[in-house]
């Protein structure tokens, strides 16, 4: 199943947040390994796009609730970490 948000399909998650926001994710998470000088910035553009549309905070939770109702598949976890299996100690075994 496709799914289009206007002309552009969204394949992930990050997709629908970026198409969602009309912004890369990265302005708001930043990246690893920025400078100083570059988070200060993106901090500042964030700020500039936040004064022009004040509504934007509760438009993105809106958005974000919806998406998530409409694709839950999208957001699955996969555990990093398998549960290991407990090995109990038999009869005359140490454990």
């Amino acid at each position: 199943m496709r799914t289009y948000i206007g002309r552009q399909q969204a394949i992930s998650a990050e997709d629908f947040a970026e198409l969602a926001l009309g912004t890369p994710v990265e302005l708001w998470l930043g990246v690893e390994g920025e400078s100083e000088q570059e988070r200060a910035a993106r901090e500042d553009a964030a700020r500039d796009i936040l004064a022009d549309n004040p509504n934007f905070p509760d438009d993105l939770v809106r958005i974000a609730a919806q998406v998530i109702e409409d694709n839950p598949d999208l957001f699955d976890v996969v555990p990093l970490v398998r549960p290991t299996r407990r090995r109990t100690a038999r009869k005359g075994v140490a454990a």
